[in-house]
């Protein structure tokens, strides 16, 4: 029997032959069924799989928290279509609840540390809840692997840390990140330019206090909209990303206080526009770009790449800006949508809103007028095959009995012109169903989520203000 390791990098290498593919000729894909993968896994190995960008930079492999290759699967099941759809909403939904109320409504509230009492405002960030890729780091010296969430729209990372006993602490697979086992781990000082900052962008400056009653580290808190709470002490510590590549002096929080169960990864990595981010804190060596590619879940690996490719001449891209005034979230415009090679006529005006690209959003969100015509067009390209009736969901199919299934492609266009193939049908299918939904009237921001990203090199360009998108790179 072959080990689960051999099995892994038969997926890598061999992943895109799993289930077969074929142009059609017709704007359509034929695509024929086949049975998942198993999903019990070697928990042991996770490095043995090299990442294939192609760059000189610093990179790290990437894969879906249930897929062949997770380090450590989650013990829960994979979301079904009506809760991924409900995890999705929730998240753009506090997103945009959170934009609307403005940063500067967050609230007060009072800690109560074994050291001291301590009084710091509570930073509201986005839902974990709907995270599905992880990324291991090495954390320490010696460097200690952590199976971290990865997300666009979060900016501070974190992770737990020991002594945290299970009723601070939420279990987790790994062992907790000891920093006292650290040669490089190095509390920030509550009094230092870095604490100030995390008060400007409201994540905390608080200061907890030592043995002989000073203050002397510096404290965060980041309460996110899923329910989890997170709090402990910000940090200075080496992060390793591949053999060699190590990050000093990177920024993060040790969590000692966990509110809100969560089994799905030893923390998060932020990878948002804010200064506490991860590409913002190695801009000066990776000049602030960063790329991902998301694999199907049940393919290989992708990876997360810091810096650019040497060679971008694969890449389309589209301009990319800030949202509103949220340094956080990266927004695109949308001008145009394809089923099956066919433009849909749309009014160019309904894409004013943009679409923030959120690798932690799972599915697509689209205001009303384009989000009905895509699944008008969806629907009748899909005819041939029956609807499942249901109130939560409104374009889902059962395919029993079905060998082969003939769908069609879509594609997105983007501001200059630029058109991308969405893979199929890993990029348009979740379980059955359309993976887009309504994101409210007309104008209003939308959503590209990780479903619409697989296989995709996103390629953030955030100086040069663009975003690249290459096919097929993982």
């Amino acid at each position: 029997m072959a080990s689960p390791l051999f099995l892994c990098i038969l997926l890598v290498v061999f992943g895109s032959y799993l289930s077969t593919i074929s142009a059609a000729g017709d704007g359509h894909f034929r695509h024929k069924m086949s049975a998942p993968p198993p999903q019990s896994y070697d928990t042991r190995m996770f490095l043995s799989v090299t990442p294939r960008p192609d760059r000189a930079g610093a990179a790290a492999p990437l894969v879906h928290r249930h897929g062949p290759c997770a380090k450590s699967p989650s013990t829960d099941k994979p979301s079904s279509f009506a809760e991924a759809l409900h995890r999705s909403r929730v998240r753009a939904d506090y997103i945009m609840s959170r934009a609307l109320r403005g940063r500067d409504t967050t609230t007060t509230i009072e800690m109560q540390e074994q050291e001291g009492k301590v009084s710091i405002p509570a930073h509201l960030d986005t839902s974990v809840d709907s995270q599905e890729y992880v990324v291991t780091l090495g954390l320490g010296t010696p460097a200690v692997e952590q199976v971290l969430l990865m997300d666009t729209g979060s900016d501070l990372s974190w992770v737990q840390c020991a002594p945290c006993n299970s009723t601070d602490c939420y279990p987790q697979k790994d062992p907790l990140f000891d920093p006292r086992k650290s040669s490089t781990y190095a509390p920030i000082p509550c009094g230092s330019d870095l604490c100030k900052s995390l008060q400007s962008d409201h994540f905390d400056n608080g200061c907890s206090m030592n043995g002989n009653g000073t203050q002397s580290q510096c404290g965060y808190r980041v309460e996110y909209g899923g329910g989890l709470k997170t709090r402990g002490v910000y940090s200075n510590e080496a992060l390793t990303m591949a053999p060699g590549v190590v990050i000093k002096d990177f920024h993060f929080g040790c969590a000692y206080k966990q509110i809100g169960s969560d089994d799905k990864s030893d923390g998060l990595l932020g990878l948002g526009g804010a200064p506490e981010s991860l590409p913002v804190q190695t801009s000066a060596v990776y000049g602030g770009s960063f790329s991902y590619c998301l694999p199907p879940v049940s393919s290989g690996t992708g990876f997360l790449a810091l810096g650019a490719p040497s060679n971008t001449s694969g890449f389309s891209f589209t301009p990319m800006t800030p949202f509103m005034d949220y340094a956080t979230f990266y927004l695109v415009k949308l001008t145009g949508i394809s089923v099956g090679g066919k433009q849909l006529r749309i009014p160019p005006k309904v894409f004013e809103g943009g679409l923030i690209v959120d690798c932690g959003n799972i599915i697509s969100h689209l205001p009303s007028t384009p989000y009905a015509e895509l699944q008008s067009a969806f629907r009748a390209a899909m005819a041939a095959y029956p609807l499942i009736p249901s109130d939560e969901y409104d374009t889902c199919y059962n395919f029993t009995g079905y060998s082969n299934i003939t769908v069609p492609k879509v594609a997105l266009t983007f501001t200059g012109g630029v058109t991308v193939d969405l893979d199929v049908p890993n990029g348009v299918l979740l379980d059955g169903c359309l993976a887009f939904t309504e994101s409210g009237l007309d104008d209003y921001v939308g959503f590209l989520g990780n479903v619409q990203m697989r296989t995709l090199e996103m390629l953030y360009d955030v100086r040069g203000g663009r975003l690249g998108f290459r096919a097929g790179a993982c």
